[in-house]
């Protein structure tokens, strides 16, 4: 088979506050922002990778999701238990140095893991957790 991951979907609940995380926090290029219906879906990606995004989309506007579930994934959000996507960098050092300046949310230093990576973690404006690994 030949597959590749297209996209994947976080949630975000303040779409200012998630470009500006994306865009100039962790120096995305922003591929598409839709409105609609007073929501906003952005699509964002690393730059040089226009095959992989990240679209951040508005949780509410799901399509099923009752009104018990939508207070659970915004309890989970303020939690930081929602969403979860793993990055990678070369340098991870650099990396944690470059986010700490930008004041983005600290959850871990870079750390070796007893599971054979180093990696940190920050979170977004929405409580997503972004963890980072140092590639080989």
């Amino acid at each position: 088979m030949d597959i590749s991951i297209n996209a994947s979907f976080l949630a975000q609940n303040d779409p200012d506050a998630a470009l500006a995380f994306y865009r100039d926090t962790l120096g995305f290029e922003v591929r598409n922002d839709v409105g609609y219906g007073g929501k906003r879906w952005i699509t964002v990606g690393p730059v040089g990778q226009p095959h992989t995004s990240i679209v951040l989309y508005p949780p509410e506007a799901s399509p099923g999701v009752t009104d018990d579930e939508r207070r659970t994934i915004a309890e989970m959000m303020a939690k930081g238990t929602f969403g979860i996507i793993l990055l990678a960098s070369k340098n991870l050092d650099a990396t944690f140095e470059q986010l700490q300046a930008k004041q983005a949310d600290i959850v871990q230093e870079p750390t070796d893991q007893p599971y054979g990576v180093r990696d940190c973690a920050v979170r977004d404006p929405a409580g997503n957790m972004i963890r980072i690994q140092q590639s080989a």
